[in-house]
């Protein structure tokens, strides 16, 4: 007898195979979910349509935010349809496809619970903003005082954006030398490591409007021939020093990040301690720390909206004079739109670089 005949169906029956699983539950979830979020994109859009005066834009506006909510509708219907045709199978013993179909139904189900639940939070974003009789629109979205700062405001921006570039130029070359310096080996660069390590702790402590404010108006005392130079050069000077503490700190992890065996390999062959940061280790850790370091910089950029303590014409003084002319808001809202137009693509940009560099890693 051999061993598969020894166990028979009457000594260890076969199991059962375990049933389908259910579609309507989810199915129900998403059938609530994508309805509520229906009703409230045409409450909404009524909302949209009675702010603007039945205009043809908002109308057309109205229909957008109702045809979007609509887009939960299609996998919630499929997965209803699912939910009869999962019954039928598993009526028939077909349970592998009554199994697979079960699935795909749940998932669509899923995905209109997703879509459903995004319209949601548009929807609760039109009620904050056109609710109470459009108070918020009317005082952070007024186009008619936007429209009047726009021009004067995007030349300001120039300011920002030529601060921003300065300073960064000088950050990575700064931050690379601090983080050197944080390095030095032995006691002869005890000293230079010293001051590294305060310079960092320092200038990561003080708050960059208040460094700000020291180099602009006391620079120009302590050095009476900076009182001819730009207010903005002052200001990429203070912002250099502030966020060349923090680059230091990336520099420096970049470098650490190394594995020690380079640095000793690149020694072994004659390499000088020079030679072998500058083209075994530094090149390394620039690549790697490329992500953080344009994080860094976002954070830079928008700073530079701190000038205005120091009087200097940037896009955010700019738009406070307009602010003070019409006593609206929006204006300064308009600086907030700038940031956000230039911020967004060097946003994705980064994630770009950190998928590219996990794919690379994992020899992708």
């Amino acid at each position: 007898m051999t061993s598969s005949g020894l166990v028979t169906d009457e000594l260890q029956p076969s199991p059962e195979p375990a049933p389908p699983p259910q579609v309507s539950r989810l199915a129900a979830i998403a059938t609530v979910v994508s309805a509520v979020a229906t009703a409230g994109a045409i409450y909404e859009g009524t909302l949209v349509r009675s702010y603007n005066d039945n205009s043809a834009f908002s109308s057309i506006a109205a229909v957008v935010i109702v045809l979007s909510s609509a887009l939960a509708w299609w996998p919630c219907l499929r997965a209803i349809r699912a939910i009869g045709a999962r019954a039928s199978l598993a009526k028939d013993e077909k349970v592998v496809e009554a199994r697979r179909l079960a699935a795909r139904g749940r998932e669509d189900a899923q995905i209109a619970i997703g879509y459903a639940a995004a319209g949601l939070v548009v929807v609760g974003l039109l009620q904050f903003v056109f609710g109470n009789d459009g108070a918020v629109a009317s005082t952070f979205f007024d186009w008619n005082p936007i429209g009047k700062a726009f021009g004067d405001s995007l030349k300001a921006f120039w300011t920002n954006i030529w601060v921003a570039c300065v300073a960064e130029v000088g950050v990575l070359v700064l931050g690379l030398v601090v983080a050197i310096m944080r390095l030095l080996p032995g006691r002869a660069g005890a000293p230079l490591r010293l001051i590294a390590v305060l310079y960092c702790d320092i200038f990561r402590a003080i708050p960059a409007i208040v460094l700000i404010y020291i180099i602009v108006f006391g620079t120009p005392l302590a050095i009476p021939s900076a009182a001819n130079w730009p207010g903005a050069l002052l200001g990429a000077i203070s912002l250099t020093i502030t966020y060349t503490a923090y680059v230091a700190e990336v520099y420096r992890a970049g470098l650490q990040s190394i594995h020690p065996s380079q640095s000793a390999a690149a020694r072994s062959l004659g390499l000088s301690y020079s030679l072998t940061l500058r083209t075994v280790l530094v090149p390394q850790a620039v690549r790697r720390v490329i992500p953080p370091l344009l994080n860094d910089f976002i954070g830079l950029q928008k700073d530079t909206a701190l000038l205005s303590i120091a009087a200097v014409a940037e896009v955010f003084l700019t738009t406070t004079f307009f602010q003070n002319t019409y006593f609206k808001i929006s204006p300064v809202v308009l600086a907030a739109i700038f940031f956000i137009v230039i911020t967004i693509p060097q946003a994705r940009f980064v994630d770009y670089l950190i998928d590219r560099d996990a794919a690379r890693r994992a020899g992708k």
